[in-house]
């Protein structure tokens, strides 16, 4: 059995245009952290979705100044951090790639350097978003260890898409998804809890959906590979700044596992099956 202390920041950001007022940003976010990590370790930190700046068209018209590439300030500011405290750092920044601009999750291990990144793989354009004029999508998945538990970043939108989910738990074998977003509330936002559920039961992993804090977003949650009335799932603040403390281990997991049998009953092919139609019975 393993066990991981995740420590998850639904933070308050900001109206930024400069890169000035990001660095402020990040020396405020950093110094809550450095308290919250001095009174507790974890070994695991998680931010939200682009959690160096503003989710607005304010923003994102300036990123050639607010995107970073992976020896910015912020990887800077995370890295000191995480090798002060010993322990790994998942924040979101924009960031430079060549002539254009990604979506990322980026972890900063222990040692203070780069253990890798995400780019978020489906780019939203609905209700309050509108990414896919400013940012191109990802090519990769990304999945590393802590402590023995195997974590993947997703971004936001990804979270509905089942497929991604199902890869990373099946064929690469993650224990725990850092979902991170930016969820507004608009017509979408109902909806999203019911996508954590799903994604965790069906997938049987532990699934933290990390929203950033503030009057038009909050209600971040983390669910176990397994809800019922004597198991919830943990709910944030409605709105308010809030950091939680999560204890998770693998013994969980085994016993979900061993319970429902959800992945042993798997068939190893669906799409070979022969497909009736009912005009073909009555022949």
């Amino acid at each position: 059995m393993t066990k991981l202390s995740l420590l998850a920041g639904q933070i308050n950001i900001p109206a930024m245009t400069t890169a000035e007022e990001r660095d402020a940003h990040l020396r405020i976010v950093t110094a809550k952290l450095h308290q919250q990590l001095t009174a507790k370790p974890h070994d695991l930190v998680v931010l939200p979705e682009l959690s160096t700046v503003d989710y607005s068209r304010a923003a994102f018209a300036e990123l050639s100044v607010l995107a970073e590439d992976l020896d910015g300030p912020s990887i800077k500011a995370f890295g000191t951090l995480a090798k002060e405290h010993n322990t790994t750092i998942v924040f979101g920044m924009p960031r430079k790639a060549e002539d254009h601009f990604k979506i990322s999750q980026v972890a900063v291990g222990p040692d203070g350097s780069v253990i890798g990144y995400y780019d978020k793989l489906h780019i939203c354009q609905y209700g309050a978003s509108m990414e896919k004029e400013y940012f191109e999508k990802g090519d990769h998945l990304f999945s590393f260890s802590v402590k023995g538990v195997k974590v993947a970043p997703i971004i936001c939108y990804d979270i509905r898409i089942p497929e991604l989910n199902r890869t990373l738990a099946l064929q690469h074998g993650v224990d725990l998804i850092l979902h991170s977003g930016a969820y507004a509330r608009d017509e979408s936002f109902f909806s999203w809890h019911d996508f954590v559920v799903t994604r965790a039961l069906e997938n049987q992993i532990f699934f933290l959906s990390l929203n950033r804090a503030g009057e038009n977003f909050g209600n971040s949650t983390f669910c176990p590979p397994w809800t019922d009335e004597n198991t919830p799932r943990v709910s944030f603040p409605q709105t308010d700044e809030h950091f939680a403390s999560i204890e998770l281990d693998t013994a969980t997991l085994d016993q979900v596992r061993e319970d429902y049998t959800f992945r042993k009953d798997l068939l190893k092919d669906y799409a070979g099956l022969q497909h009736q139609e009912p005009e073909l019975l009555n022949q």
